[in-house]
Formats: C-alpha cells, sequence, structure tokens
C-alpha cells in the first residue's frame, strides 16, 4: 500500500496541479483553448499561507472579449512582477454557463 501524504505538504489547488508543472507553450495553449470557447479570462492572485482559507484577489477585471493570448500573458506576468510571493492562476469564465469554465495555478510564487 503507499504511504499516506501528509494534507499540509500536499496541498492541490486545482485539476492541473496533480499533473507535473506546465510549459510556457502549455499554458499558452489553455489561454488559446478559452478564448476560442469565448471565455473571459481573468487572473487571481493569493498569499500562499491564504491558499485554502480565503478568497482571491482579482488582478483587475476579468478580460472581457479579449482575443489575444499575449495580452493575457503579459498580464500574468504583470500580476507576477507586482505579486512575485504570491499564487497565480487563471481564470476562464463561461458566460452561457455563468461559471467557470477554466481554473488553474500559473505562478506558485516563491
Amino acid at each position: 500500500m503507499a504511504e499516506m501524504q501528509d494534507y499540509k505538504q500536499s496541498l492541490k489547488y486545482e485539476t492541473f496541479s496533480y499533473l507535473p508543472p506546465m510549459s510556457s507553450e502549455q499554458i499558452r495553449a489553455q489561454i488559446k483553448y478559452a478564448i476560442a470557447q469565448g471565455w473571459n479570462p481573468g487572473i487571481e492572485h493569493v498569499e500562499p499561507e491564504n491558499t485554502m482559507n480565503h478568497y482571491w484577489y482579482m488582478w483587475k477585471l476579468p478580460f472581457f472579449g479579449e482575443q489575444s493570448v499575449d495580452n493575457v500573458l503579459a498580464e500574468l506576468e504583470a500580476c507576477r512582477r507586482a505579486y512575485p510571493t504570491h499564487q497565480i492562476k487563471l481564470v476562464a469564465y463561461d458566460n452561457y454557463a455563468q461559471s467557470q469554465g477554466l481554473a488553474f495555478v500559473v505562478y506558485r510564487g516563491s
């Protein structure tokens, strides 16, 4: 039987957190997919110690109608420069289903 991991040491934040970290190309592909679905990208961030206990802060409003992957990547990088120690995730909002179509942690902070 596999050894049990301590909950605090094995925190998982989103579906993709069970996989190895994504490359830049894979992150770009996920953003491209979200935009192709008509979803509105948004960026959220939070201190690592509050990841599981609090709502995440929004980095600006969601990018309604955004069609450029490069603009979303630039905003992710701007958020990372402003909050280098924070967890930063991309959320894609689905207007039709009125829910999140996609959400994953892009930067885990330091």
